[in-house]
């Protein structure tokens, strides 16, 4: 049974140093992969999806009206709003395939599978009898920014060994794909139960895979993805983090003295 690696409470996994000491909140490697996205589109998806479930339940376009100020109340309704939109069902989905994947690559019995994603499975068993699992699900960290996740797989193919993850969604802006593969491929395993570091071997730091399997299309398939590129958008990204907490842009006029420093 895997060990699950304690989080604070923001979500962030807890990583002991490589110098040891008390253990250090990571950044998780998807909120990286993401920073450089165009919020527009998912902005835009979520206000819909509260719309749509505000239209279906009443009672929280009333409760919300009754919260006035209460911001945590009212996010809270957007949420419940959201769930009844449906807002969650792709990724509860994309969880489902993951842990059937996990068993099947384990030799677990996997269970009862719903009929309508059974051709999920068998395209992906047949997909991937080319690739060799090595590692399944493991926990790794990228020290050097303090980031940390876990790749679906470590996968050896034609001698070489790769980075390879399970998609359920589409992937067609696989920008922040190959940012999240990049840091995979550049970190190291890490054991959770005696928090020590190991090394992948000679993987690949150039290009990844992409294991597609659009969830419920009975589809699947591999697809390389350039995670050299995926490298420099990570590089870039910290630069963009580290920019954002950048104090001191503002000061006043010599004449104005130091009550008038603009905040």
């Amino acid at each position: 049974m895997r060990v699950e690696i304690e989080r604070d409470r923001y979500g962030r996994p807890l990583v002991k140093p490589p110098k040891g000491g008390k253990p250090e909140p990571y950044t998780r490697a998807t909120t990286i992969a993401n920073s450089l996205d165009d919020p527009a589109a998912l902005t835009a998806w979520k206000m819909r999806m509260a719309a749509i479930g505000l239209s279906v339940r009443s009672d929280l376009l009333l409760a919300i009206n009754a919260a006035q100020d209460d911001k945590m109340a009212i996010n809270k309704y957007i949420e419940d709003a959201m769930e009844v939109a449906g807002a969650s069902k792709a990724a509860t989905i994309g969880t489902a395939l993951h842990t059937f994947t996990e068993k099947l690559d384990l030799g677990l019995d996997i269970g009862p599978i719903p009929s309508e994603w059974a051709g999920d499975l068998t395209a992906y068993e047949q997909a991937t009898k080319k690739l060799n699992k090595i590692r399944i699900e493991q926990f790794c960290v990228l020290d050097k920014y303090k980031i940390a996740g876990t790749p679906d797989r470590l996968v050896e193919y034609n001698g070489e060994l790769f980075i390879a993850d399970i998609k359920t969604g589409r992937i067609d802006h696989p920008n922040n794909i190959a940012i999240q593969l990049a840091i995979y491929a550049n970190g190291l395993p890490y054991d959770v139960e005696t928090a020590t570091r190991g090394k992948w071997g000679d993987v690949n730091k150039e290009r990844a895979i992409i294991i597609h399997l659009p969830a419920g299309t009975g589809l699947c398939k591999l697809v390389w993805i350039d995670i050299a590129e995926g490298k420099k958008g990570l590089d870039f990204a910290m630069k963009v983090r580290q920019w954002r907490d950048k104090k001191g842009l503002i000061t006043p006029f010599p004449e104005q003295g130091e009550d008038s420093v603009i905040n």
